[in-house]
């Protein structure tokens, strides 16, 4: 029972919290959710249950979807724990979850795996494109026969039909990534 007069504050508080975010008064937003402004007041303030035509009404009117609107307040993955690979030295922090927006992914990587003076022979290939951004340090990017140094505050997007790897440059480096579906599979679940 407290579970669900916590997850009713916390739907409430969300109302009131979108609509004073987009500026709209409780006229605005009743109006938009087709029910009157003496009921939003009271919806919001706790005086009325909420029932699910209204909250279904007061979601679409927000553009939100009935499952953000009514998500646990579970704090649990508020810290993105970083995943270790001391094999591939790769510390990688997953941004995104699930699926991100359009089956994108976002990731921080540390990279200490430091570059040679040839060209690795684990130049992976798959569909699709990477971009990265380089956070500090600087990486090697291996693409196909090219070196490519990547310095501080440039990005690299590319083919990943060309085979590719990165290396740190020197020293430690983080990139901030963004994958798409093969992408992830291919660097992050190696």
């Amino acid at each position: 029972m407290e579970q669900e007069a916590t997850l009713d504050a916390t739907i409430r508080t969300r109302i009131r919290s979108l609509r004073k975010a987009r500026g709209w008064s409780l006229d605005n937003l009743a109006e938009r959710a087709g029910i009157s402004p003496s009921q939003l007041s009271r919806i919001e303030t706790g005086h009325r249950r909420i029932s699910l035509d209204q909250l279904t009404a007061i979601s679409a009117a927000m553009g939100k979807s009935l499952d953000e609107l009514v998500e646990s307040p579970d704090d649990s993955d508020v810290v993105i724990r970083p995943d270790r690979d001391e094999a591939r030295g790769l510390t990688t922090w997953l941004l995104t979850k699930d699926d991100g927006p359009q089956g994108l992914t976002v990731a921080k990587m540390r990279i200490t795996d430091q570059a040679g003076s040839v060209i690795p022979d684990d130049l992976g290939v798959h569909p699709g494109r990477d971009w990265f951004t380089v956070l500090s340090g600087t990486v090697v990017l291996y693409l196909g026969e090219r070196v490519i140094r990547v310095e501080t505050g440039q990005a690299a997007s590319f083919s990943t039909m060309t085979p590719h790897a990165i290396r740190s440059d020197r020293g430690p480096a983080e990139i901030l990534l963004i994958l798409d579906h093969n992408g992830e599979r291919n660097h992050l679940h190696t």
